[in-house]
């Protein structure tokens, strides 16, 4: 749980940079509203009458789907127009399959096949989950930086996965230890990429410092005027013999 707290709380670094820019950048928000799914899926499947034992899942997916509500808000708010129509399509669809799944595991199902249907479901999301940061992987691979996929949520999606992993071998729970497999090699290979890009990144930004340091100089912004050795102002007053 505490693993999975980490892991909904790590994008919070995104979200600052998106706020204080006023603007998504080339940031994904397909993760969020498939994350919010995964989470209301698995929050289900953890109530005591769909299956025993699995309180802890229910807590911390019911964490997860006030924070990443959250998160869907904010990312729709300075999106634009086209990704902003995506991530809202993908809540409508987040709703329609959880309601679908609610109603037919309360009226249509009960016992074993209640268990099993909520839990494939959530199986089968949690995959989706693990999926969709695909897509921001092609684009690190592509652009050869990581400026797009932040470090700390590739950490915590490989801490969290593998964490639900080992749990749910010890409590010989498929819909637990299958797709957290998934997620745990993912998360690997997310890792494996910002190690192999990390510096291409790093010296990316310090080019653009560089860029905009002479670009200041060149519009007046940064005084060129200061005398090299004393780094004050050099002021030169004309003398009467001086000619114009």
């Amino acid at each position: 749980n505490a693993a999975g707290l980490f892991l909904f709380l790590a994008p919070t670094i995104t979200f600052q940079r998106i706020i204080n820019n006023s603007s998504t950048e080339q940031f994904s928000g397909v993760p969020y509203p498939m994350t919010l799914l995964n989470c209301l899926l698995s929050a289900w499947y953890g109530l005591p009458f769909v299956s025993e034992n699995n309180g802890l899942v229910t807590v911390i997916n019911g964490v997860g789907v006030v924070i990443e509500s959250l998160y869907v808000m904010v990312f729709v708010m300075y999106a634009p127009k086209k990704e902003k129509r995506k991530v809202v399509w993908l809540v409508v669809f987040d709703v329609v399959v959880f309601g679908t799944v609610g109603l037919v595991s309360v009226f249509g199902l009960v016992g074993n096949a209640r268990r099993w249907f909520c839990g494939l479901a959530a199986s089968v999301f949690s995959v989706v989950m693990y999926a969709s940061p695909l897509s921001i992987m092609r684009t690190v691979m592509k652009t050869k930086s990581v400026e797009f996929m932040p470090f700390f949520l590739s950490l915590f999606i490989f801490l969290c996965s593998t964490s639900w992993f080992i749990f749910g071998l010890l409590g010989n729970d498929p819909f637990l230890y299958v797709c957290n497999a998934f997620g745990s090699l993912l998360g690997a290979l997310q890792l494996v990429l910002y190690a192999i890009y990390k510096d291409n990144t790093e010296r990316k930004v310090e080019k653009q410092a560089t860029e905009e340091s002479g670009i200041g100089k060149e519009m007046g912004l940064v005084d060129a005027t200061k005398h090299p050795e004393e780094g004050k102002l050099k002021l030169v007053i004309p003398s009467k013999n001086d000619k114009v």
